[in-house]
């Protein structure tokens, strides 16, 4: 269980409580969250170029993500302790050098190349992005009023989705748009000497994003960041000892619930332009489909944005509700229907997936009170299941690409059971705001 995230004192001025004396640090915030969710996503028009040059199968494709996925199980609880030793604003700017760090080392693996360095490239990206994510989705859940958590949270993860959904034109026009495989029909088989070749066109973008990310670590370092109160200080051992995170069934089912959602919407995203470029579908090639790739995402970018708007007039529950049923909808289209429908379904879920992982976050650590960042702690561990879509690898292996995608509509099943039912509180604890 990850320590929780102490950091300087609290602030205890009257302005320093209100909203408004937030708002500078959450814009900080938001440009965070821009960039992992930019560089994530980078990942789904990566993995289609590593598979044409190191000639992998799906399983092997997906086993890159996987690696990603589980530096967040890895890295959760020493990213908590590095927070409660060294502070949040410090932990903040490791986390931005070691993404970069990542973003050179990727310029590395493209110049041997090596599939190998590649995967321990990513893995050490993904450490940075965890060390952030611990440290900044429950800073977020906690300033502000309670109720209004799940909505706030939606507003800020817009910007993540406003990255997500730009990442796909960087890297169509600078990975896909630039080699032989991204270009190339469906089915072409590349040369030796075309597939070195190919593998260069991964250092400019990479390049361009660790320069990115260490100017925002300059910026973060410099930035007066208001320090997190007594919502997120670990309470004292005793008192500790008088509760059980296990007695809170919205967080013991939103663990699960994590879990098993990333494995829905990474394994859209990954296997996003194999589908639709394959003859009986859209019939495109990499580059052509990693722009559409762009529509995913920016459905998922307008769904937090309508979504945080609901959630001021309609429970959480209820709009993730709707959502995992839209959701499971869509996906049985995508895997029965074919050509453009198919295409267009599978962009479509991008709009239902939107809000499910900050409401179910925010869901999930509701009532917890003084265990909330440990409890939150647990939650941004299961991002981890994001690498169980090497299951759904196996799958499109075994049983072809659009089947395995009954998979993803599976999981939208269990995200409906806990907006139902899991998601309801039990021995909740007295609610605890930023000082």
């Amino acid at each position: 269980m990850p320590a929780p995230i102490n950091a300087a004192p609290a602030v205890g001025t009257q302005s320093g409580r209100q909203a408004g004396g937030y708002g500078p640090a959450l814009s900080l915030l938001a440009s965070l969250f821009f960039m992992w969710g930019f560089i994530t996503v980078i990942n789904n028009t990566l993995l289609p170029h590593l598979r044409s040059v190191f000639e992998l199968s799906y399983t092997q494709t997906t086993l890159i993500e996987s690696v990603w996925f589980i530096a967040y199980f890895v890295a959760s609880i020493p990213s908590a302790k590095l927070i409660e030793r060294i502070g949040y604003q410090k932990s903040l700017v490791i986390g931005l050098l070691i993404m970069a760090a990542g973003s050179l080392g990727m310029m590395l693996a493209a110049s041997i190349p090596s599939y190998g360095v590649t995967l321990a490239m990513l893995f050490v990206i993904a450490s940075g992005i965890t060390l952030l994510q611990v440290a900044a989705n429950p800073y977020v859940a906690v300033v502000g009023k309670p109720e209004t958590a799940s909505s706030r949270l939606n507003l800020v993860q817009a910007m993540n989705s406003a990255g997500t959904m730009l990442a796909p034109a960087f890297g169509a026009y600078l990975i896909l748009g630039r080699s032989k495989g991204g270009t190339a029909e469906s089915g072409v088989v590349l040369t030796h000497a075309e597939r070195l070749a190919d593998a260069q066109s991964v250092i400019l973008p990479y390049g361009l994003v660790a320069v990115v990310l260490i100017v925002l670590a300059i910026v973060i370092a410099r930035f007066p960041l208001p320090a997190i109160g007594s919502a997120t200080s670990r309470v004292s051992r005793e008192e500790r000892k008088k509760h059980s995170l296990w007695k809170h069934r919205n967080l013991v089912f939103g663990v699960p619930a994590i879990f098993i959602y990333l494995i829905a919407e990474i394994g859209v995203a990954n296997l996003f332009v194999n589908f639709v470029s394959q003859p009986d579908i859209a019939n495109l090639t990499h580059e052509q489909a990693g722009k559409y790739l762009t529509f995913l995402w920016g459905g998922m970018m307008v769904g937090r944005f309508v979504g945080s708007a609901l959630m001021q007039r309609i429970r959480a529950e209820t709009v993730l509700a709707g959502c995992s049923i839209g959701a499971f909808v869509v996906m049985l289209v995508t895997v029965f229907a074919h050509g453009e429908v198919a295409m267009w379904s599978l962009i479509l879920v991008g709009l239902f997936h939107s809000i499910m992982f900050p409401t179910i976050f925010t869901l999930g650590i509701r009532g917890l009170g003084p265990l909330t960042e440990e409890g939150s702690g647990l939650l941004i561990m299961a991002i981890a299941g994001g690498a169980l879509v090497v299951v759904q690898g196996w799958l499109a292996d075994q049983y072809g690409l659009q089947l395995s995608f009954l998979l993803t509509a599976l999981c939208e099943v269990y995200v409906l059971f806990y907006a139902l039912w899991g998601a309801k509180p039990t021995n909740a604890l007295p609610d605890q705001h930023a000082a």
